[in-house]
Formats: C-alpha cells, structure tokens, sequence
C-alpha cells in the first residue's frame, strides 16, 4: 500500500515506520504524503487507540532528503507550506495518543516530528540534533513551536544556536523524552508503553490532547470554558460511565474506547 513507510495494527496500537533505512528514514515528499494518509487511517480506524511511529534501520530520522531537493533553487517557505506543514498539523489534528518511538538519531525535521508527537520515548542509543543552524537555516516543521513549550525556551535556544547533539540521557533529563528503554528491548517496550496508552479512555485522550493544544494558544478564561465543553462530551461517553462503575464496584475498569 505503501512505498516509503509500513502501517501495521499490533493489539490496538498503530505503528507506522518510517521505511528508508538506506538514506536514514530521510524525508520525500512522498514519504510526508503517505505518513498524513496513514495518520488519517489510524484516526478512521475504531479498532486503533494510540499510534506508534518510529523508523527502520539505526535511524529514526535524519531530516529531508537533500537528495530530493537538489537542481536549483529552492523556495523554502513553499516548500514548507506544500509539503511539512500539512504533515505537522495532522500530527495535531489526529486524536489519538501518538508516540514517537526514537530508536536512534532524529535530527532536522526528524527531530522537530519527534517533538510534533503527544509523547516521545527513546532507546538508550538514540540522540537528538537540532541540525538546521550547521547550514544556516531556521528549525521548522514545528521546531520553533514545540521544542521552547517543551524543554523552556532558554534550553530551547541553546539547542538551536549550536546544533549540539543531545543524547537519550540528556533528553530524558530536560523533558524531551518521556522514558528511556534498553536498546536490546526498545520495540518491545516501546510496544508496552503504547499498548497502556491504547487500553485507556481513547476519546477523553483525544478530548485532552485537543483541549491541551488549544490552551497553549488561549487566556486562562478561554480555556476554562473550553474545558467545559470538553467535559461535557468527555462526561457522555461510555469509558467515563465505565470509569465511575469501576470505581465506585473497587475494581479494574474495562475501557473500550467509546
């Protein structure tokens, strides 16, 4: 179905992989087209609630395939807009958990995606290059966005200005990753850590990261109302009447996802 990524279902959890192992998972176009067409299946598919995206071979990412961009002068800020733009804000727009599972470098806009997903966890071998300032350009993709809301934007600054590699440890340390696992187990556990994410209440998943997003954009008044309507719908689904029953009988609650 495919040419740039695998998409498989594994026990409720999408896992989409970045499949170029020979050029390090570097993006094409037609890999950011297919990575938004498999974000949008994993959101129509009731059988998944979280999604995990990843990369073959020793990379996670490498950033854009210069490659693909060689023969001329190229207009950046359409090139942006046609082609990592769409693909950031399906990141957004897709309200299901989604965790980047880093299984080594993620660097350029390989590193910028990685920050695009909910939730990052990272093998013990992975590293993070904020590389766009070693050719004198501006992190995109998100970079500029997430990557200050994440580790604070002193930090922030100082991994853009000098395009530093920042190793597991390190992220794990200033917030970048939210867990680091053995390199010998990485999928398996990667796997684990989505499969918990998926047996929780999929649309109040969705209802926070939505409501979350939107906070970082509005005033504390805005955000108060728009969590009340997001409680509301949050409050008419079957996995809040589940996790009340289940509270209220002192047992382990059975979420479906509806």
């Amino acid at each position: 179905m495919y040419e740039t990524i695998l998409y498989e279902v594994n026990e409720q959890v999408a896992v989409i992989t970045m499949n170029r192992p020979d050029k390090f998972n570097a993006f094409t176009e037609q890999m950011n087209k297919e990575i938004i067409d498999a974000l949008k299946q994993a959101q129509k598919d009731d059988n998944v609630r979280a999604i995990l995206f990843t990369g073959a071979g020793k990379a996670f990412n490498a950033g854009q395939d210069l490659g693909d961009v060689q023969g001329g002068n190229v207009d950046f800020g359409a090139f942006l807009r046609n082609r990592y733009n769409p693909m950031v804000l399906q990141f957004q727009k897709t309200e299901k958990p989604i965790i980047a599972a880093v299984n080594g470098v993620a660097a350029g806009a390989g590193m910028s995606v990685a920050l695009a997903c909910d939730l990052r966890v990272a093998s013990e071998k992975a590293s993070f290059v904020n590389a766009f300032v070693n050719i004198g350009l501006v992190p995109d993709s998100g970079g500029c966005y997430f990557l200050p809301r994440i580790v604070g934007i002193g930090k922030a600054l100082e991994l853009a200005m000098t395009g530093e590699k920042t190793s597991a440890q390190e992220a794990y340390r200033i917030g970048m990753v939210n867990q680091v696992f053995p390199a010998e187990t990485f999928m398996e556990d990667a796997l684990a850590y989505a499969r918990k994410l998926a047996s929780l209440p999929t649309r109040g998943i969705g209802l926070i990261k939505r409501t979350m997003y939107k906070g970082l954009q509005m005033g504390l008044e805005e955000t108060l109302e728009y969590e009340a309507f997001a409680q509301e719908a949050a409050g008419s689904t079957e996995d809040h009447k589940e996790g009340v029953n289940a509270f209220m009988e002192k047992r382990v609650p059975r979420f479906t996802g509806r």
